[in-house]
């Protein structure tokens, strides 16, 4: 069975970027993906395709998680940011 990892995408520093998280890699840059500047999410199919140029694929029967963050915690005024998460594996071949 090929080890599982999350990968995560968020707008947090501008453009989109989607990027996978390697955890007891100490030392190891996260592999990451910077979508081109624009205000729209990035498609499924555009997602997909960045974890390919990254090595990865979706883990079967996974879907996107979305979650929002208040850059203010307690604050029902505050901005928040939007992220999403979905299980993925290293490509085979």
């Amino acid at each position: 069975m090929a080890k599982t990892h999350t990968a995560q995408i968020s707008p947090a520093r501008g453009p989109w970027v989607l990027y996978v998280v390697l955890l007891n890699a100490p030392g190891v840059p996260w592999p990451e993906y910077e979508f081109a500047p624009g205000e729209t999410v990035p498609t499924l199919a555009e997602r997909s395709r960045a974890l390919n140029a990254l090595g990865y694929v979706f883990t079967d029967g996974t879907e996107w998680r979305w979650n929002e963050v208040t850059v203010t915690p307690g604050d029902p005024t505050s901005a928040v940011r939007l992220f999403a998460s979905i299980e993925v594996e290293e490509a085979s071949g």
